[in-house]
């Protein structure tokens, strides 16, 4: 069966189609990936081959793997996902990792907060990572608030990552250290791979081919940020000479971080 499937969705263009055959065996059967090596012989009964077939079947129309099996890993921790959030992305843990970096450096708590936080894996890693951070943490989706509350949750949290539904930094109170945001930064009409069309586009795709959302709040920053305060924005490197002229008048300095592929991904800028 795990031949059969796999084999099926690399024509459908999936560039893992054996790992996701196994994902998504271990979740139809209730069990470990690893319990599939263990069981390797396990007949498996009819109940069982049509919830697998099922699976199979939307993963090759291009459903993502962690909605099918409604969870993904993301710095090491694993986050509940749903077709309400984005799928939490590796190039993303480059902002994490600055982000957990500058809090160590300070012996104080640190107010951060996560704009945009559908799942909440950004603020919950941060926070999971740096424990002298608090993280309030924003999104215009009620929807994808409640899968972060319950990730806040799962993480046990609660008392250092708060929520709250709101435009950008609106409903954040005060100023704070760090600001950090992935924000949607894709050009509209951009042509995208299914499994990244199947999830909300409010996340994808902004206005003025992708930068709007980010100049916003680069433009809203420095009011809400302390003396020594910095933003750090993920970008599509489509968007990256756009967002650093912005940031240029925004704050006095600014670098740039690549991702795992050498692409430029986070602007960090200071004032």
């Amino acid at each position: 069966m795990l031949k059969a499937a796999s084999g099926h969705l690399q024509k459908h263009s999936s560039d893992s189609s054996r790992l996701d055959a196994e994902l998504l065996l271990a979740q139809a059967l209730g069990v470990r990936r690893l319990d599939l090596y263990l069981q390797f012989d396990r007949p498996l009964s009819d109940d069982e081959l049509a919830r697998y077939r099922g699976l199979i079947k939307r993963r090759a129309h291009g459903d993502p793997v962690a909605y099918l099996v409604g969870h993904k890993q993301f710095m090491a921790l694993d986050f509940e996902v749903t077709p309400a959030v984005l799928v939490p992305n590796p190039d993303t843990e480059v902002l994490v990792q600055r982000a957990v970096a500058l809090a160590k450096q300070s012996a104080e708590t640190m107010r951060v907060a996560d704009v945009g936080t559908g799942s909440g894996c950004i603020a919950i890693a941060v926070a999971h990572y740096a424990p002298n951070v608090e993280v309030w943490a924003s999104d215009l989706s009620a929807q994808a608030l409640e899968v972060a509350k319950r990730n806040v949750a799962r993480h046990g949290l609660m008392d250092r990552v708060h929520l709250a539904c709101g435009d950008l930094l609106d409903p954040l109170p005060g100023r704070f250290d760090l600001l950090c945001a992935n924000l949607p930064y894709v050009a509209p009409g951009t042509r995208l791979p299914a499994e990244v069309t199947a999830q909300p586009a409010s996340a994808l795709f902004a206005g003025q081919d992708g930068a709007a959302e980010v100049l916003r709040l680069i433009e809203a920053g420095p009011a809400h940020l302390t003396d020594r305060g910095r933003l750090l924005a993920e970008v599509d490197p489509a968007i990256v000479a756009a967002v650093s002229e912005a940031a240029g008048r925004a704050f006095a300095h600014q670098t740039i971080h690549r991702d795992l592929g050498g692409h430029e991904r986070v602007i960090e800028s200071w004032s």
